[in-house]
């Protein structure tokens, strides 16, 4: 019935064109607003506008001149850029209408039937009818809120436009990824990607949308839309169904993916009993298969059977060179500023690149844009406490995180007596700021900082520390095309401070820093393509060490090794290709090329000799930025995986990779005071490829996930060390080296358990890893040259952690650990001369310390679950190494009074409790 009572009143009306001649006249108006300038046409003509203020406040500062000109082509062009129609009447009336037109005569197609259609229809087709006056889809009584998209205009000849927008959640400000948007009664549905971007094609008028994402509340909005436009919409999260989701999203990702990467839930991680009651996610990644270390409390990770410095770090694509504090016992890393860890060590990205084993990809999560959030904790060695705040409401926000130890009670209660009357302390701060920039534009800034402080002795003070610069700028400029730009910077330092009662006092100093700019493309080709590429540069500046006097009284003599400056640039391509539904691989290519540049002295040997201080041919002096040394080449990445069922999947990959950077020690595991040396004349980059191959299968919908995992790397120009050799402050340092073959393999299990009370993991991880160093000299040949078992070689890795929810608020935790004990060099004979007894060693490493276990447990208790609090809580009650385990760390051998005696060392040889207590609020 309202659609003829419309109809008839719009026939009262003479059309437009039949009226008299208009009048001319002219006007001009400068810096008013659209209501002023109407007013003023009322003023020079017999016209009368009529609209309510609220349509046209937004229009100000319009200005215009006109000379000679009608009313109907002033106001067209006087309405051109805003979202207002207007119709006039025969007596001088001018009635305007925000987006919409009124019509004086009927839509073309309105009953359903052309002018030339003899048929009339029994029901009106829905899709004949004006868009203006199409019904809209029933629904239900839900209050459904209208929004008006453009402005329609009578001559138009599209019948769709494209609506878009980003889509978050209300609570969080982060962008809500796989929302599906439905259009109901039209065959139309899209999905909002990971940035929470949407973009749909909609038919002229009105629309019902809906808009469903699990963990969210579904809504509706009425969306009548007459040109292309944007809407923003906040979504607010279903309480409801939080826990249901969490664990259904992405359900078979694990069997999906092509390219691995194995991932530490960063919640969850706090659930998992460590030394002290630490949140640490580098220790969780540890009790997953194929991740280790050399022992306890030491820093550094050996993944697959490499070298702790053949792991790449990255904090927000800036590097971290020493992720640890306190000699290993905690990550240097704060848990509450973490928002992703992924771990990729089968099949590595082409866009990574500059080491052997594995890259650690940690992400910061985003600050708050919406309101005030803190998160923090108080242990019994550290404090830590995290504030997140909007800058800009709704675009930006700053996240400041701080951690401090009071850990000298800790080093008086190791089992050695030498540490009685030591300290130590450490600090972490890390801060970032997001900001979207419009729809398709987002920066991020991050700053991390961490120093140690500790005294082993009372004469000797040691300080190390990180720093780690990012910035990135995230553009989107389509659907298929978006990029990130991103410059970092990164440094690692040392200093030793000794003043003792002699007069050899001293300090001793090194440094690492490195610049990168990286420029990464993503282009999705079609659904079935998707390509990554990109380019980068990265700058290294060491100074590899320098020795002053401490005080006026020392002898020492000032010493400073030539600095060392290299260059190391890539590009990248990579391909992801659907082949068939089940068959799905990534190929890429990384070609990366490093050049050592001066100003330094480069050392010629003699050849078919051996390297030492004698045997130099010539000294070769570069100027500054002169290329010494370029090395390079492709980096191969292959992975591809076969669906044997929707939830069951086989896996294999392929890595070439190259690494110009070394760690100097010879130590067996890494120390804070080791240094790092890039690739140069005499020493050259390690390289290697790695072959894998495995089953992957989730079981009962994803309440289990099961793998089965081989592999087999082969490297080159693995570096290590002369028997005794001398590391720190050494000139010709590459007398010292020697650079050998590698090789490993082995057999990785996990079965993991994510829904339920029981929430856990098994893990088990049989691997070996050989070193060979052979040579034409004797003195540069170890055990014959023959391979022989690597520091960090150890067969039996198993893992089990394990949490099992009593209650809402009551939790027991396990955590269970055994290795293998690690290979050592050990006397196995003695001699005298002139009246001492020396030593004669076995082989290198061809015995073992005792095997590793130790047992964690802890209870960890919710606060309430009220909604309406000041914070909420959470308490973890542990005890590490609850059977007082005495697992030997290291054995050393020494002479005293004549006689050879062995000792071993070792950390937290009896339980250790703890209680931590952390807020959120």
């Amino acid at each position: 019935m309202k659609r003829y009572l419309i109809i008839v009143f719009l026939f009262c009306f003479k059309v437009i064109n039949a009226q008299e001649t208009e009048t001319q006249f002219s006007i001009s108006y400068d810096a008013l607003d659209l209501k002023s300038v109407l007013l003023k046409i009322e003023e020079q003509t017999d016209y009368k506008f009529f609209f309510q203020d609220s349509w046209v406040k937004e229009y100000t500062s319009m200005s215009g001149t006109y000379e000679s000109t009608d009313i109907k082509a002033l106001l067209q062009d006087l309405f051109n850029n805003t979202v207002i129609n207007f119709y006039i009447t025969d007596d001088k009336r001018v009635i305007l209408t925000p987006n919409t037109i009124i019509y004086d005569n009927l839509p073309k197609g309105f009953f359903g039937k052309e002018p030339n259609d003899t048929i009339v229809k029994e029901r009106l087709s829905r899709k004949a009818v004006s868009p203006v006056f199409r019904n809209p889809p029933r629904s239900s009584n839900q209050k459904i809120e209208t929004i008006t998209i453009g402005k329609a205009l009578k001559n138009t000849s599209r019948r769709n436009f494209t609506l878009s927008g980003y889509i978050k959640n209300q609570q969080t400000g982060k962008p809500v990824p796989n929302v599906l948007i439905v259009v109901n009664g039209e065959n139309i549905g899209e999905e909002s990607n990971t940035d929470g971007f949407y973009e749909v094609q909609l038919p002229i008028g009105s629309n019902l949308i809906e808009m469903n994402s699990m963990g969210m509340e579904n809504i509706k909005k009425r969306v009548v839309i007459y040109n292309d436009g944007s809407l923003n919409i906040n979504l607010n999260e279903s309480i409801e169904l939080l826990d249901e989701i969490l664990l259904e999203t992405e359900i078979n990702k694990n069997v999906e993916e092509v390219v691995t990467k194995t991932e530490v839930d960063v919640e969850e991680s706090k659930n998992i009993p460590l030394a002290l009651g630490e949140r640490d996610v580098l220790k969780v990644a540890t009790a997953l298969p194929g991740i280790t270390t050399a022992g306890e409390g030491a820093t550094g990770y050996n993944v697959r059977g490499g070298k702790s410095d053949q792991n790449l770090i990255l904090l927000d694509d800036a590097v971290v060179y020493n992720p640890q504090h306190f000699f290993g016992i905690f990550s240097a890393l704060n848990p509450f500023a973490l928002g992703d860890v992924s771990i990729y060590k089968n099949g590595i990205p082409a866009a990574f690149g500059g080491r052997l084993s594995s890259v650690f990809d940690l992400k910061t999560k985003d600050a708050s844009v919406d309101k005030f959030k803190g998160e923090g904790s108080i242990g019994p060695v550290t404090g830590n406490l995290l504030l997140e705040t909007p800058v800009v409401k709704e675009k930006s926000g700053l996240m400041i995180g701080g951690r401090g130890a009071y850990a000298n009670w800790i080093l008086s209660s190791l089992d050695e007596e030498s540490l009685n009357d030591s300290e130590a302390s450490f600090y972490d701060v890390v801060a970032k700021y997001n900001h979207q920039i419009g729809k398709n534009s987002k920066l991020e800034a991050t700053a991390y900082w961490s120093r140690d402080d500790f005294s082993i002795t009372s004469d000797s003070l040691y300080v190390y520390g990180n720093r780690a610069l990012s910035l990135g700028w995230n553009y989107r400029f389509n659907d298929k095309n978006s990029g990130k730009l991103s410059l970092s910077n990164s440094q690692y330092n040392f200093d030793i401070e000794f003043d003792g009662d002699s007069d050899d006092d001293f300090e001793l100093g090194y440094r690492i820093d490195e610049t990168e700019l990286k420029l990464r493309f993503k282009y999705l080709y079609s659904d079935r393509i998707k390509f990554d590429y990109g380019i980068s540069s990265k700058l290294y500046n060491v100074r590899p060490g320098n020795i002053k006097p401490l005080g006026a009284e020392s002898v020492v003599t000032p010493l400073e090794i030539e600095k060392e400056k290299g260059l190391e640039s890539a590009a990248f391509l990579a391909a992801e290709i659907d082949l068939t539904k089940k068959i799905t691989l990534d190929a890429g290519i990384r070609y990366s090329m490093f050049n050592a540049l001066g100003p330094g002295n480069q050392n010629v040997y003699q050849e078919g000799v051996p390297r030492d201080e004698g045997t130099v041919r010539e000294t070769i002096n570069f100027d500054n930025n002169e290329n010494i040394k370029t090395y390079g080449g492709p980096e191969f990445r292959l992975s591809g995986r076969y669906l044997l069922g929707e939830d069951f999947s086989l896996k294999a990959a392929y890595n070439k990779t190259f690494q110009y950077i070394h760690i100097l020690s010879n130590n067996t595991t890494v120390s804070p005071i080791d240094t790092w040396k890039i690739s140069d004349l005499n020493i050259k980059p390690q390289s290697s490829q790695q072959y894998s191959i495995g089953l992957y299968k989730n079981f009962d919908n994803a309440a289990y996930e099961l793998s089965l995992e081989g592999f087999y790397k082969r490297s080159k120009n693995i570096l290590d060390f002369k028997t005794g050799a001398e590391v720190l402050l050494n000139e010709n340092i590459e007398t010292e080296v020697l650079q050998g073959n590698g090789k490993s393999y082995g057999v990785e299990f996990l079965l993991k358990k994510q829904k339920g009370k029981l929430y856990g993991w098994l893990g088990y991880t049989y691997s070996r890893s050989f070193l060979q160093l052979d040579s034409q000299f004797n003195e540069e040949r170890v055990n014959n040259g023959d391979f022989f078992p690597s520091n960090f070689d150890k067969p039996h890795d198993f893992s089990l952690v394990a949490n099992y929810k009593l209650t809402k608020r009551f939790s027991l935790a396990t955590n269970f650990v055994y290795q293998t004990g690690r290979p050592v060099t050990v006397p196995v004979g003695s001699f005298t001369f002139d009246g001492s007894e020396f030593a004669v060693f076995s082989n290198r490493n061809e015995f073992r310390i005792p095997d590793f276990y130790r047992l964690d447990i802890g209870l960890n208790i919710e606060g309430n679950h009220k909604r309406k609090k000041l914070a909420h809580s959470f308490v973890t009650i542990s005890v590490y190494n609850v059977l007082g385990r005495n697992n030997p760390f290291s054995v050393f051998f020494v002479t005293e009074n004549g006689e050879v005696k062995g000792y071993k060392s070792s950390i937290f040889s009896v339980p250790v409790p703890s209680i931590t207590y952390n807020f959120k609020f």
